[in-house]
C-alpha cells in the first residue's frame, strides 16, 4: 500500500489509537471515582476541564516548537511525559488526578500537533486529506471502546485493575511511539524557512487571515454544538420516550468512525474552498441539532437520526478544514496557525458545556438544541464563498 495507507503512516494511526485509549477510559473513571469520594460536580468539572483547557492554551506554542525541532523529536519527549501523567493515576487521589489532567493536556497539545503536522509534511498533496481523516478516525475510535472497558473496570470494584491498566497503557504507548518514524518531504527546507511572526502576532492572524478566520469560526460554532451534545445528551435522553443516551452516543461515534474511513477519499485535498461542500456540512449539523431538539415531542426515531447526522458532520468537518488550511496558510507560520485553529475547536467543545448549560437551565434542553440548530443554520450562510476565494495550488509555493 502507498500514500496515506502505507506502513509508516499506519504505525502513526495505531499510535494515535493507543494514546487516546487511556483518555477514553479516564473520561468515565474520573467522574465515577470523584463521586464515590464525595467530590462535588464543580470539583469533578474542574478536574475534567483542566485537560481540555490546558490543551487549548498550549496548541499554538506546540506548533512553533514542532516547526523548530521536528515532529518526531517532540513526539518522543511527549510520550515520556504522558507516561508520567498516566502513572499518577495509579498512585494518587483526586489532587493527583488534577495534576495528571493538566500534564495530559500539555501532552495532547503537542502529540496531536506533532502527528497531524508530520502527516501534512510527509504526504503528497492529493493524499493529505486522507491522512488527516485517518488520524481523526483513530483518535475517535477509542471513544467507542474505552467507555465499555471503563465500566467493566469500575464494576469489578478493584482499583488495582485501573492502576495496572494505566501503567500498561503508558508502557505500551511509549514503546510503540519510540519505534515510529516518518520522513517529512519538507524536512530539508525546515532550517531555510524565514522566521515567522511572533506568538503574540500569530493571534492577530485569527482576524487578519481570511482563510484562518473563516475556518476557525466554522469550527468554533460546530464544536459548541458537539460539546453540547457530549455534555447534555445523557441528561436529555431521559426526557424522550424510549430514548437511550448510550445508544445515541454509540450511534454517533460509530457513524464518525465509519464516515471517516469510507468517505476519506471524498474530502477535498486541492487547496480550494468548496463552498457547496461546506454549506452541506453545516446543513447536516443544523439538521442533526433540529432532530435532537424536537425528539422530545416526536419520539426516539428523530433522536437517533440526529445521532447519525451529527456523526457525519463531526466526521467530515474537522479533516476538511484542517486540510484546506494546510494548503492556504503561509508555510513559515503554518504550524502555529493550525495550532490556533485546533485551539478554536477545543474552546468550542468547552463552551458547549459552559454556555449551553445555563440556557438549558433557563429554558429547556429542547430549546437549547434548537439554538444549536439556529447556530448551524447561520453557519450555512457564513460558509458561502462571498469573496470567491479560490486558491490555485500551483501558486501557493510561490506566494509562501
Amino acid at each position: 500500500m502507498k500514500g496515506a495507507m502505507s506502513w509508516p503512516f499506519l504505525r502513526l494511526y495505531i499510535l494515535t489509537l493507543l494514546y487516546f485509549s487511556a483518555n477514553s477510559i479516564l473520561n468515565v473513571i474520573i467522574p465515577l471515582k470523584g463521586e464515590s469520594l464525595g467530590a462535588t460536580n464543580a470539583t469533578i468539572g474542574i478536574i475534567m476541564g483542566a485537560y481540555l483547557f490546558t490543551t487549548m492554551v498550549f496548541r499554538p506554542w506546540a506548533g512553533r516548537v514542532i516547526h523548530r525541532h521536528g515532529p518526531i523529536r517532540v513526539l518522543r519527549a511527549i510520550l515520556i511525559i504522558n507516561g508520567l501523567a498516566l502513572s499518577l493515576y495509579a498512585f494518587t487521589g483526586l489532587e493527583g488526578y488534577f495534576i495528571a489532567r493538566m500534564l495530559q493536556g500539555v501532552c495532547t497539545a503537542f502529540f496531536s500537533m506533532a502527528l497531524q503536522l508530520g502527516i501534512i509534511d510527509a504526504l503528497p498533496d492529493k493524499d493529505r486529506s486522507q491522512g488527516i481523516s485517518l488520524y481523526s478516525l483513530c483518535a475517535t475510535l477509542p471513544g467507542v471502546i474505552g467507555p465499555l472497558l471503563a465500566i467493566g473496570i469500575w464494576q469489578a470494584g478493584d482499583m488495582n485493575i485501573f492502576a495496572v491498566t494505566m501503567l500498561g497503557m503508558a508502557i505500551v504507548t511509549g514503546a510503540f511511539g519510540f519505534s515510529a518514524g516518518i520522513a517529512p518531504k519538507e524536512e530539508a527546507n525546515r532550517t531555510e524557512m524565514e522566521p515567522g511572526i511572533t506568538m503574540m502576532q500569530s493571534f492577530g492572524q485569527l482576524i487578519k487571515n481570511a482563510h484562518l478566520f473563516k475556518c476557525s469560526v466554522l469550527m468554533l460554532v460546530a464544536s459548541i454544538v458537539f460539546g453540547a451534545v457530549t455534555t447534555f445528551i445523557p441528561l436529555y435522553a431521559v426526557q424522550i420516550a424510549n430514548g437511550n443516551a448510550a445508544i445515541y452516543l454509540v450511534l454517533q461515534a460509530g457513524t464518525v468512525v465509519l464516515a471517516r474511513f469510507v468517505l476519506r477519499k471524498r474530502i477535498p485535498s486541492d487547496g480550494k474552498w468548496h463552498a457547496r461542500f461546506m454549506m452541506g456540512m453545516m446543513l447536516i449539523l443544523a439538521g442533526a441539532s433540529l432532530c435532537v431538539s424536537i425528539a422530545a415531542d416526536v419520539g426516539p426515531v428523530l433522536f437517533y437520526a440526529g445521532a447519525v447526522l451529527m456523526g457525519i458532520a463531526q466526521a467530515l468537518l474537522y479533516p476538511t478544514l484542517t486540510t484546506y488550511l494546510s494548503f492556504v496558510l503561509p508555510l513559515s507560520n503554518r504550524n502555529v496557525l493550525i495550532g490556533l485553529f485546533i485551539a478554536a475547536a477545543d474552546l468550542g467543545v468547552s463552551m458547549g458545556g459552559v454556555i449551553m448549560g445555563p440556557i438549558a437551565d433557563m429554558f429547556s434542553y429542547s430549546a437549547m438544541y434548537m439554538l444549536c440548530a439556529a447556530l448551524g443554520g447561520a453557519m450555512i450562510i457564513f460558509a458561502y464563498d462571498w469573496r470567491k476565494i479560490m486558491v490555485d495550488p500551483s501558486k501557493i509555493s510561490t506566494r509562501q
